[in-house]
């Protein structure tokens, strides 16, 4: 059972369970009316709310950090100053994905890789791994996260880099991977202050990432939360992949679940490409 649950969403937002704690939070794509009632949202230990300012309500019914299981990676969440708790749910919709395609032996490299989902997805897989992230925190993060998955010891490169560049310099060394996870954001800043703006540098970002393919590569995964970048813009992003390697080559949302009667809420896109024939399953 997974210690996450979309309860309810609508108004510009999204009432959610992770774990012990029930919180609201802003999600544009809610257009609906909520289905349960204000008093059902009032109960929620702290919510986030952007209207007035970045700022919690309730902030100190949270714990610093607490632990949740989400489709079978464990992962320590806090609240932040930017509504985040250190997991997007919508992702883990992939990570069983991620598994089956990154057996071993299998080198993996996870871009924008925040708390490490993905990159202990592949991990358990039986992936190497190589994890990067602009932030040291949550590299630090990922580690723990690592060490919480009896993963501590797994072969898991933790790099604290500006994407770009890390890509030119794997580039020369001559580094290739048999699988790529990619989540740009709309924008962000490198380690040393490099600006990544997601409609200047996601042609370049996937000319670099391809560069590291190796000859008989298992996949790539394209994920974003750009408004903008629908299903159909992250697929003809890895055209490329597809006209080179065959195999196969699929779209979607990602979504916010919760039980039957709840609304799925869109939260991003994907496109995925693997290699071989279609398979039953995701």
């Amino acid at each position: 059972m997974s210690d996450y649950e979309l309860i309810d969403s609508g108004e510009g937002f999204k009432l959610e369970r992770f774990g012990s704690y029930v919180l609201v939070r802003p999600a544009a794509q809610a257009a609906w009316k909520r289905r349960l009632s204000r008093a059902a949202w009032s109960k929620a230990d702290a919510s986030f709310d952007r209207s007035d300012g970045n700022r919690w309500q309730n902030r100190s019914a949270l714990p610093e950090r607490w632990v949740v299981t989400i489709e079978g990676i464990r992962l320590h969440l806090s609240a932040t100053d930017f509504g985040h708790v250190g997991v997007f749910p919508e992702q883990s919709g992939q990570w069983s994905w991620i598994r089956r395609r990154a057996a071993a032996p299998c080198r993996v490299l996870n871009l924008f890789a925040y708390s490490g989902g993905s990159t202990l997805a592949a991990a358990q897989g039986g992936a190497e791994v190589c994890h990067l992230d602009a932030s040291r925190g949550m590299v630090e993060r990922a580690a723990e996260n690592a060490e919480l998955c009896g993963l501590a010891g797994a072969p898991i490169r933790w790099i604290v880099d500006d994407a770009i560049k890390f890509l030119g310099r794997e580039a020369k060394r001559g580094r290739k991977y048999d699988g790529l996870i990619l989540d740009p954001p709309s924008f962000g800043r490198g380690r040393r202050g490099e600006v990544f703006k997601i409609r200047d540098g996601i042609a370049r970002l996937m000319e670099l990432s391809e560069r590291l393919l190796s000859d008989k590569p298992s996949f790539v995964l394209l994920t974003c939360h750009t408004p903008e970048y629908s299903p159909r813009v992250l697929g003809n992003l890895l055209a490329s992949v597809k006209a080179r390697f065959g195999g196969k080559l699929e779209t979607g949302e990602m979504l916010l679940t919760g039980g039957p009667e709840v609304l799925p809420l869109p939260s991003g896109a994907y496109a995925r490409w693997r290699t071989g024939a279609a398979e039953g399953g995701a």
